[in-house]
């Protein structure tokens, strides 16, 4: 059950759910790798002392394939960018308005940009040249269009061996796209839905991006188009492998009006700051902070009044490694989006990588296309934790019921199990479980050794003392039903009950006296 949607159901239109920016490399495994490109070029009779006029020629061909491609589709020829800061999405967006491009492709732009690559050096001990791996600048190929069935899109080529190419999507224009054909009518700001005519038939076609679409079919259609003589420069077999190198999955609560929801955006900043985390919302807008979170001195830390003047509307983002998962508002819309860099910090149950029909195991999810499916589930999974917690911020419960619940002893399996003493001892481990990192990762005893560390709770304890204590006081948060243990791991999940216990212990904790007299009365 969506809690934030049965809260709020009178003051939502809808909800959308699915892909926002979604980001494919291709890499051809076969010349990725010095010896690999060694073996190609011996069987092609190309010397490795010649490899550097090869490489010459072979972007010359992939860059006039480009031009005539621009030529032919728009009038124009390749346009220079100068800077690799210049941010080639802004100039296509300017050239389609400017054109009033409607569909197709609506430019090819080019840039010297690093790229990792390869250079023939002499060896001494061989006496002859081999080919070594490089870190290098070359020119970079942008083809940016608004394709009749994906909306505006690119293709990066790397004009250099070994011709990495990424190839980046929007679902919501995606989405767009499939509403257009079908006749639907919407209310578009940007790559957000303010009003649709039939939500049901849209998050439909959000549906259909994740199960139906072919994805290696779709992304060698594109690299047709962006490196036509792929197979007469590199030969009929060669094949890009597919990753996933970035995923954002999306939902998006439609308000009734931007004024209905500009009311709830002042409790979602406020939660931000009392559960600790003001400082991610300092880190999204580019400032330094220290360890504990606090500006630094050379810093203007007026930013954290000025968040309205700033953005239209407010934003909190929380990560671990790589991955991230924020919340914001723009005109109607409340999006949470959830951003998946490493999926190898998740696991997921398949099978060993080669052996499809072998039995399913616990391993790291893949950055392979094979695991899209998976990986926008696990995306979903922590999006819906991370509505649920914010859902309590609106709970009837009163604190003293809530607080009730665990401050009376447990029996499990004919062991006792004392009360929890939540604004005593155990107050330091409850907020520290309640950090919204935990909605992009599980809790662990090694995250909980590094945040309680040095904390009066912790007792000085380091090392094993410090991890055995932890993991005592999860098996009782465990029996009083606040966190269950995820299948065959070390990690944890807050359950509803644990949500709402720390949400409003740190609502109640963050609050003014004068808010607390004002509610009573």
């Amino acid at each position: 059950m969506d809690t934030l949607f049965h809260r709020f159901a009178d003051k939502i239109k809808g909800i959308l759910i699915g892909f926002d920016r979604i980001v494919f490399k291709g890499t051809i495994q076969n010349i990725c790798y010095p010896k690999g490109i060694e073996m190609f070029l011996n069987g092609h009779g190309v010397l490795n002392k010649d490899y550097k006029d090869w490489l010459t020629k072979q972007s010359a061909v992939i860059i006039k394939d480009a031009e005539d491609y621009a030529k032919n589709q728009t009038g124009k020829k390749i346009q220079y960018i100068a800077s690799s800061n210049v941010r080639k999405e802004t100039v296509a967006h300017e050239e389609q308005k400017t054109l009033g491009i409607q569909e197709g492709l609506i430019g090819v732009w080019s840039c010297v940009e690093a790229c990792n690559t390869f250079k023939a050096t002499f060896d001494s001990e061989k006496g002859y040249p081999q080919i070594k791996s490089e870190k290098s600048r070359c020119l970079h190929l942008y083809f940016y269009y608004d394709h009749k069935d994906y909306g505006f899109m690119s293709i990066r080529l790397q004009t250099w061996a070994p011709y990495e190419i990424q190839i980046a999507l929007n679902g919501r224009e995606w989405l767009k796209r499939s509403l257009d054909k079908a006749n639907s009518h919407y209310l578009l700001e940007g790559n957000k839905f303010l009003a649709l005519e039939d939500y049901s038939l849209a998050q439909e076609f959000l549906d259909s991006q994740r199960d139906e679409t072919r994805w290696v079919d779709m992304l060698s259609d594109f690299t047709s188009q962006a490196f036509p003589s792929m197979p007469a420069l590199l030969g009929e077999r060669m094949r890009y492998y597919w990753i996933l190198w970035q995923s954002e999955v999306a939902k998006d609560y439609i308000f009734n009006s931007p004024q209905v929801l500009e009311e709830q955006m002042g409790h979602l900043l406020r939660y931000a700051f009392i559960t600790g985390t003001g400082d991610r919302v300092l880190r999204y807008f580019g400032r330094p902070v220290k360890d504990n979170g606090q500006p630094k001195t050379n810093t203007d830390t007026e930013l954290c009044t000025r968040l309205k003047l700033w953005y239209n509307g407010g934003r909190i983002k929380h990560w671990v490694f790589n991955n991230s998962l924020k919340s914001y508002n723009e005109l109607n819309v409340l999006r949470f989006e959830c951003t998946i860099n490493d999926p190898r910090k998740f696991k997921v149950m398949r099978t060993v990588t080669g052996d499809d029909s072998g039995e399913k195991q616990r391993l790291d999810m893949r950055k392979g296309i094979a695991d899209v499916y998976v990986r926008t589930q696990v995306s979903i999974d922590c999006i819906n934790r991370f509505t649920e917690q914010v859902a309590t911020l609106e709970d009837d419960t009163t604190v003293a019921e809530i607080i009730s619940q665990v401050s009376k002893p447990v029996k499990s399996e004919g062991k006792r199990y004392r009360a929890l003493d939540v604004t005593g001892k155990d107050l330091e481990l409850l907020r520290a479980i309640a950090d919204p990192k935990y909605n992009v990762d599980a809790i662990t005893n090694k995250h909980l050794q590094a945040t309680l560390k040095g904390t009066a709770w912790a007792k000085e304890l380091e090392g094993k003392k410090l991890a055995a204590r932890i993991s005592r006081q999860l098996r009782l948060l465990r029996e009083h039903g606040l966190i269950k243990k995820l299948p065959k791991q070390h990690r944890y999940t807050l359950t509803a009950k644990g949500r709402l216990l720390t949400t409003s212990l740190n609502q109640f904790l963050g609050a003014k006296l004068s808010d607390l007299s004002k509610l009573c009365a």
